[in-house]
């Protein structure tokens, strides 16, 4: 249609006729706005562009605070996850230290004893033999430790004519990989008992186990699923290898900051999530039954102690608590790492003797 000498056209919406270059066919109606099952809505475009508008180019007091609060939650959120993710990577490839032994001069003539850890590789141990048929002595070490700082550990029960095994945990002393906190270290304990096992000059149905917090955890672990676990020592032990983690941010002097020791749990367990559904030791306590247990509580792991002694409330018998004067095996005076020897001998000459048969308790 024309009016004049001025075009127009009927509007595409049906509304009325107007000028062609008023005709809102090139800019969509009111009605023509967004379709919402069958029927278009108003408005709501222009209200979506017009707030993503203000987020790009803020002009509101409120919007500006609210760009600012999720930039800084941003940038904390990298931060605490940097800084828990170096963390993570520190526990898990700690500073390694290793004493180097002449077996050949030292006392007691220890042997080379080697084995293989399936996915891990090939290890060696250090086997002190004691009597033939007697019962071997596993001692683990602690987390950031090494066999040879067990070395007068392992004569003092060599002299009571134990047979006494020693070796590093992953990461630690002489062995390659990462460290799990405990996960994989069961693995390795049993792989080693099993090669000392295939020797066939010691007593293969009895074991005993001692260990240092991560030491201590491999060694519940294992008595609780080996049934040649015939007594054993733990001295500042945890239900879960997470527990060991908040230990460490704390130690670093973090954990008051806040997400830091639940990022870094967070980060180990994914980096261990193979272990996921790895049960905590409080819902294995009861498989100790016959066990012969001595919980040791050390002032030096003083954010273990409530572990230590929940552990030992769920135990079953035979079992004994007790704090020590001083802990950390590797730094004590000579006065104290006698007195340390001499109990750790005690218990078991009582609780595993060699004869094979437990020896009535000294009161």
């Amino acid at each position: 249609m024309q009016i004049g000498n001025t075009p127009r056209i009927v509007c595409p919406c049906g509304n009325a006729t107007v000028l062609r270059f008023d005709c809102r066919a090139t800019r969509p109606c009111p009605k023509q706005i967004g379709w919402w099952g069958g029927r278009l809505l108003q408005g709501h475009e222009p209200e979506r562009m017009s707030l993503v508008s203000e987020f790009r180019h803020p002009t509101m007091w409120f919007t500006k605070l609210a760009i600012a609060i999720l930039a800084l939650a941003f940038f904390g959120l990298l931060a605490v996850g940097s800084i828990s993710g170096l963390l993570v990577y520190r526990m898990v490839m700690p500073a390694r230290s290793h004493s180097e032994l002449n077996l050949q001069n030292f006392p007691g003539h220890p042997e080379d004893l080697n084995f293989t850890v399936n996915g891990e590789g090939p290890r060696d141990a250090w086997f002190f033999p004691g009597l033939k048929t007697a019962p071997t002595i596993v001692l683990c070490p602690a987390y950031g430790s090494s066999r040879g700082e067990l070395l007068t550990l392992a004569s003092a029960l060599q002299d009571q004519q134990y047979n006494v095994l020693s070796f590093d945990f992953s990461a630690h002393g002489t062995s390659g990989g990462r460290s799990t906190l405990g996960y994989q270290e069961v693995a390795e304990l049993r792989a080693a008992m099993n090669a000392l096992a295939n020797r066939g000059d010691v007593d293969v149905k009895r074991f005993g186990l001692w260990g240092v917090n991560l030491g201590a955890y491999v060694a519940l672990a294992e008595a609780t699923n080996d049934p040649r676990v015939r007594a054993l020592v733990v001295e500042s032990p945890y239900a879960r290898p997470e527990h060991m983690v908040a230990l460490q941010v704390n130690r670093a002097g973090l954990g008051s900051v806040p997400f830091v020791t639940p990022m870094s749990q967070m980060i180990f367990g994914w980096l261990n999530s193979q272990f996921r559904n790895t049960q905590p030791l409080k819902g294995r306590m009861s498989r100790l039954s016959g066990v012969a247990q001595l919980y040791l509580i050390s002032p030096d792991d003083p954010g273990f102690a409530a572990s230590t002694s929940e552990l030992f409330r769920i135990s079953t018998a035979p079992h004994e608590l007790v704090t020590l004067p001083h802990g950390n095996y590797g730094g004590m005076a000579d006065e104290d790492k006698r007195n340390y020897e001499n109990r750790i001998v005690s218990f078991f000459l009582i609780n595993l003797p060699l004869s094979g048969e437990p020896l009535p308790e000294i009161k």
